[in-house]
């Protein structure tokens, strides 16, 4: 299941870590990465503190930079009853 929000979707932290890791890799600081990748140094900090409910746009903005997108997977009803 999904929580939609106005365009917003529930993170987890896997993503953070991902992103951060990452830019580490590609020796960026948060506020030069996320001129680069065209959103707000806030958007980069609450993606890496696994914050939710992130606007998936702008999330997508930023993972374009890891050549990745992010978005809804249709799930099998049997793999949702199994969590």
């Amino acid at each position: 299941m999904i929580n939609l929000y106005v365009n917003r979707y529930k993170m987890t932290p896997a993503l953070g870590a991902f992103v951060k890791t990452e830019r580490k890799k590609i020796k960026l600081t948060q506020s030069e990465f996320a001129e680069r990748a065209g959103v707000a140094l806030v958007v980069i900090r609450k993606i890496e503190q696994g914050k939710e409910n992130l606007n998936l746009r702008k999330v997508n903005r930023v993972l374009l930079m890891f050549d990745h997108t992010l978005g809804p997977v249709k799930v099998q009803r049997e793999s949702i009853s199994e969590q």
